[in-house]
Order: C-alpha cells, then structure tokens, then sequence
C-alpha cells in the first residue's frame, strides 16, 4: 500500500470523524450533557488532528488543536457549552470540514473566517467570553490562598507584607501517572516500552511495573494485556507535554496524571506540636510474655499516626494498606480486561470496499436474473407439465437468486444521516445571513437508501432548506406578532413505505401567499389571467422553470432555478415531489424515492403488441372494466366508475402513439395508478403477462430519450421491455406535452 492509498484512506476517516463531531455538537446544543457525548467531540478532532500531522497538514493541524483545546477546557468543565459557546463550535466544526476538503482535494478556504473563528476559540478557551456559568465558576477555580496570620498595615499607605518562600520560583513539578494500556494498544503496533522510553526524557523519573493482574499459564490471552505502570515524574514541562507523550495511544489505554500537591509534603519541624509516643521497654526482652507481634505492630502503628514527625511509619502503615488494595485493584483490572477483550471479540467488524467493486458485483448479479429467467422461460416453453425436477430446481434457483440479490443490493444501502447532518450546516448559514433564528429537527436518520439515490439527494434537499429558510420561515419579528416562538424549526425526516423511501421537509412558517404566487405567475405568462386553479395547482406553479417570489436577486434566491432544480432532480430518481401548505402553519414537501436504482419491482403488461412494465409502487389495484362502468366526457375523455367514484380513463397506447385510435376498455385491463400529483388514474393496458424484478437498464446510455418511457429493461425471452413513466403518461393525458423530463439512472 503506498502513501496515497493510506492518505486517502485518512480522509475516508475524516469523513466519518467529523460526521461524529457535528452529530455530537448537535446534541450538546439540545441539551446533552453527558460524559461520553464530550468525550467522542472530543475525539473526533483530536483524531483528525493527529492524522493530519502525519501528513504534515500543517493549516489542519493549526485550527483543530486551537478547537481541541477549547473542547478540552468543556470536557474538564472549565467551560460551560451554553448556547453562544456552541455556536461558534457549530462554525468550526464547519471550517474543519473545510480545511479538510481544501486539504484532499487542493482547494483553499476563508482565511479571515479561519482566522477570526481561531481568535473566538482562544477566547473561549482563556475564560474571556462572559457568561453566567463562567462567571460563577471563575472564583472557584482559582486556588485557595493560604491562611496567614493577620498583619497590621506598617504604614498610611496600606502596604501589608506578604510571606513568601524562595521554593515558589521552581518550575519543576511532581507528578503521579499511571499507565494501564488496552490491548487495542498493541494491536495497533504501539509499544508501551517506547512511551516510557519518550517519557523519561522529560525529566527525572521512577517507575514501577505491576504485574498483580498477570494469570497462569493456563488463563493467560497473549492478545491481553496485564501489565501496568506507576509512575512519578519530576518535570518543568508541565502535563500537557507528559499527554503530547500518549497523544496517539491515548484512547488505547488509562491514563491519570496527577500533580503531587504542595500540602502532602512534611511541614517544617517547628510548627509541629510535641506529642508523646507510648514506648514498652518489654519490648527489647526476649521473654516469652513479650506482646504478641501483630499488637506490637498495631501499637506501633497507633503510635505512628498519633506522631506527625515519625514519617517513616507512616508510610510503612500506609503500605500494607495500599498492598491489600492493590491487590484487590489488580483483580479488578483483571476482570475489566477481560470483559473488555470479550466485548471487542463480539463487536461488529466492518471492512471498507471499493464502491466500484460493490457496482460490478451488482452488475453481475443484475445478469444471473437476467440468465435465470431466461432458463425459465426456456424451460416453460419447452415442458408444459410442471412437475418435472428441472421445474423444482428453477423454482429453488428463482428463489436463490432473488436472496443474492437483496443481499448485494443491502451492501449498497446507506442511512441517510450524512445527507442529513450537511443541511444542519445549510441551515445555520443561510439563517445568520438572512437575520432569523432557525432550529433543524431530523428523524429516521439511519433510514437505508441506495448510495447512488443518496449521492443524488444531496443537491434538491439543499434547495429545499434554503427555500424553507428564506421564504417559508417568517422573520423572528413576525413570529413574534404572530404568537409564534421567535425561533423557527425545520423538521426533516425520513421513512420506508410501500418499498418506496418517503423524506418530508416541514417548516412551521407561513405557508405559500397563493395568492401571490397567482399573481407571479400571471406576471411571468406562465399562466393566463382568468385562469381557474385548485390550491394543488397554484402550489405546484412554485416548480415552474424561472418562477420565483422573491422581490431582489441575492445570494440565497431570486433566480427561479431552485425548486425547478428540485422537481427535475427528483424526477430523475424515479421519485414524485408533493406540497402541502396551510396559511399561517406553514408547508410541508414530501418526496417519494425508489430504494434503488439498479431493480424493479414491476408489472409486465401488453399495449399495441408493445410489452412495457409499470413500476409495482404506482399500482393501487388493477381492475377488469365492465361496458356499464365506462363513461364519456366531453369529445375524448373517458371516465371508469370505481365505488361510487369516477377516475379519469387514459389510453397509454394511444398516449404512446402505438395505435391512432382508442381501444376498446372492455377488452382490456385497468391499472388504478397514483400520479406525482397524488391523484388517480386508471391506466388502459391490453393484458397482464405477470409480475416480476426486473433488472433497470438505462436508455440514454444505450440509445436516446424516449417520451414517456423511464428505462428499459431485458425480459427472460431475451426481448427487450420500456417501462413505464407513469408520471409523464399521467400528464400527457391532462394535455400537457409528452416530454422526456425523467430517465431512470440505472448501472448498465
């Protein structure tokens, strides 16, 4: 593996680390105190920094130790993560994605914003942004001065002198660490020999190995660890270079370091009182009525606590019990390590894949379903009986074979949580630079999707969140007038139904101003003035190419290309895009997404000796009409009767131009349809041959755009079948022009 390989392999794991970050941010924001959820913030730039130092990246390096020192003074509660403070964490976990972009692929960054985010930082890191929490805080994390004895002033002036001792000026410490390493610790090649080793040059040093917790031969995990250090340290480097020591084994092991206090050292002789010590002469006898020797050991010890000077007992006293306790410790530890081996051995274990091999493995498997139905349909023309063995083995290989499938097409499947956390960012900008206060809610975040639908996804879900925070939330002003709270929220969530993944966008602002939406599109000849639309209609003119309510062109909108880039980009994925608003509430989108974009689920049917196959999730039931349920309207239009309901009757022959006159509906199948709209209609089809996963190929890479026509697909006979665009057929029927306006973007 050459370098290339391992540095990009680094900033696969910067992705994931700063998807951790903003994930953990965002729940300190609403509200999230705990340890862990710190610790793994933390983390995450601590991780990316000792990366990037690696590779010598120095600007990545530079703004995420400032961040990580900030986050260290939040972990050690010197810094209360109050609102102010995590908006400016917010903003530069965002430069740190940037600086890691900048760093992959060569671009560069906002020096002044870097800048300016390193000074706020700092600040909060020195204790100088005020807030309450700090505030109160700041006094108790100064040290306690030392009681002294009252002193008159020796003049008018005040002077009062101050006691002092010439040992202040040292600038050596003592410090106390002990080192328990993991075995993760040595399974990353880290030796614990080569700290220690880096850790006495700091100064003069003492170490002790314990090896209390070390098994039998017979117990003992060579791929455990049961060693352990206690060191003492004297150093004027301070702990921050004793931590730069364990920088990169840090999370591999326990590490404490404390500082040997001042007050544990023997205070000087003469401020000591004079205490008796107890002493029996019988003692130096060699009688047999000597006192026992655990009494004599007792007494001693009494004796030795009762007299401050005797320091020696002291510490003999304090090392028997240390010995039980450490024992005990040691056990302790034992049982942690093994727990923690046990745990490690059942976590889950994940490689990384080359997306492009996971693609022809698809491919691959796309062609067994190929090959397969064409066998059966081999085998169904050429043996009509149906209980052959070869029948048999076909029905077990179908099923086989549609399990290798689903088990390739979920290695493909992502949550969509990356999509997600990169609109928490959209939304923080586009809020500061519009003036409103605005909060994102996301639910069904490790809701699983096809990667190539979540790699599309990305760009129609940012036009929707700035739409949302510049027209469809009001002004914290506004709202207030209103009743509203001040702060407006964004609820973004996604769900699996019908085999069809749902993601809805909801803001509780406005709404649409119908009315002036009427009137824009009046203004812009998109409709005529005496035009009568539904409230559904008048919605949707919000997707019209160049349509936009915005007064001046800025930064954020006034264009009219944003939510026309929605509706194609949606359409693109095989998926319908829907508006609900109400005045005053505010409006929700819905999008309705394929799983994947390699298979389908679909019906084959035959029109005008065509076969076609409509996608399975636009079916709602298939009806065979009878010459009483069909009506006429108007010179053209047909209506069919379903429970006391008429459904406009569509001819996809003739929509298709396959034939030049309307078919008779008696003699062929209704197929009851959901259009993008969210009406019905009922689709005119000759016959239904079957239903069946097909395998999606695209016809754009392999021959042109066909209106009305999705993809294609290859059928078990070796024939090659369209499906369907029910959306476009659907519209074609309402007057509107057949157009190619979406292609399914299938592998092959």
């Amino acid at each position: 593996m050459d370098m290339n390989e391992i540095k990009e392999i680094f900033f696969q794991e910067c992705e994931e680390q700063l998807a951790e970050l903003e994930s953990g941010l965002l729940k300190m924001n609403d509200g999230d105190r705990d340890p862990e959820t710190v610790n793994a913030v933390f983390r995450a730039v601590h991780s990316i920094k000792g990366g990037a130092g690696a590779f010598g990246l120095d600007d990545l390096v530079a703004f995420a130790h400032v961040f990580e020192t900030t986050l260290d003074c939040v972990r050690s509660n010197k810094l209360e993560p109050t609102q102010d403070v995590l908006k400016v964490m917010l903003k530069s976990a965002d430069v740190l994605a940037d600086l890691t972009n900048a760093a992959r692929d060569g671009g560069s960054v906002d020096e002044s914003r870097s800048r300016g985010l390193v000074k706020e930082l700092e600040a909060l890191a020195n204790g100088e942004l005020p807030s309450p929490s700090a505030a109160s805080e700041a006094p108790a994390a100064a040290p306690a001065p030392v009681a002294a004895a009252p002193v008159k002033p020796t003049d008018e002036s005040g002077f009062e002198p101050i006691p002092f001792s010439f040992d202040d000026f040292s600038d050596d410490e003592t410090f106390e660490i002990t080192f328990k390493p993991r075995f993760e610790l040595y399974s990353k090649g880290n030796d614990a020999t080569l700290l220690l080793r880096d850790l006495s040059r700091l100064g003069e040093m003492s170490i002790y190995c314990n090896m209390d917790a070390l098994p039998g031969l017979d117990e003992l995990d060579p791929e455990a660890a049961y060693f352990y250090w206690n060191i003492t340290l004297k150093t004027d480097k301070g702990e921050d270079a004793i931590r730069a020591v364990f920088e990169f084994a840090e999370w591999d092991c326990e590490l404490t370091i404390t500082t040997v206090a001042a007050e544990t050292e023997a205070a000087p002789a003469e401020e000591l009182p004079m205490v008796p010590v107890p002493f029996d002469l019988s003692a130096l006898d060699d009688g047999t009525d000597a006192p026992a020797p655990e009494k004599t050991e007792a007494a001693v010890a009494v004796a030795a606590a009762e007299t401050a000077s005797n320091v020696t007992q002291i510490a003999s006293a304090a090392a028997r019990v240390e010995k039980k306790e450490s024992a005990a410790a040691a056990n302790a530890a034992a049982a942690a390590a093994a727990q923690n081996n046990a745990a490690a051995n059942s976590a889950g274990q994940t490689i990384r894949v080359d997306l492009d091999r996971v693609d022809r493995l698809i491919n691959l498997v796309g062609e067994l379903v190929i090959n397969q139905a064409m066998l059966s349909q081999s085998v169904i023309e050429n043996d009509t009986t149906g209980t052959s063995s070869i029948n048999m083995g076909l029905e077990e290989l179908q099923q086989l074979t549609r399990e290798i499938q689903d088990s390739v097409m979920a290695i493909r499947a992502q949550p969509v949580k990356p999509v997600f956390q990169r609109m928490s960012r959209i939304v923080r900008e586009v809020a500061d630079m519009v003036g409103k206060s605005i909060r994102l809610v996301t639910e069904g975040e490790n809701t699983e999707v096809d990667k190539t639908v979540i790699d599309k996804l990305a760009e129609p879900l940012t036009h929707m969140i700035r739409n949302a925070v510049d027209h469809g939330i009001e002004s914290p002003e506004k709202r207030t007038a209103a009743g509203k709270d001040p702060e407006g929220t964004i609820k973004l969530s996604a769900k699996h139904r019908s085999g069809r993944i749902l993601i809805e966008l909801q803001d509780d602002g406005a709404g649409i101003n119908r009315e002036r939406v009427k009137q824009k599109a009046i203004d812009n000849d998109l409709i005529s003035p005496d035009a009568n639309l539904t409230d559904e209609e008048i919605d949707n003119l919000i997707f019209a190419p160049g349509f936009s309510t915005a007064d001046k062109i800025s930064d954020i909108s006034g264009r009219g290309v944003g939510m026309d880039v929605v509706k194609r980009s949606i359409q693109a994925l095989g998926g319908r895009i829907n508006i609900t608003s109400r005045p005053g509430q505010g409006s929700v989108f819905t999008m309705s997404l394929p799983l994947t974009l390699a298979v389908l689920d679909g019906m084959v049917v035959t029109v005008a000796g065509q076969t076609l196959v409509v996608p399975l999730t636009a079916i709602v039931e298939t009806l065979q009409p009878e010459a009483s349920a069909i009506h006429s309207f108007g010179a053209s239009h047909r209506l069919i009767s379903i429970r006391n309901s008429f459904c406009p009757l569509v001819d996809v022959g003739r929509i298709l131009n396959f034939r030049a006159t309307q078919a008779n509906p008696v003699e062929g199948v209704a197929l009851l349809v959901e259009s993008e709209g969210g009406g019905q209609r009922a689709l005119m089809v000759d016959a239904i041959q079957g239903q069946r996963q097909v395998v999606i190929k695209s016809l754009e890479a392999n021959y042109t755009h066909v209106p009305g026509i999705a993809a294609a697909t290859i059928l078990g006979d070796g024939r090659v079948a369209l499906i369907l665009d029910v959306d476009a057929v659907v519209g074609a029927s309402r007057g509107q022009a057949l157009r190619q306006e979406v292609s399914l973007a299938a592998a092959g």
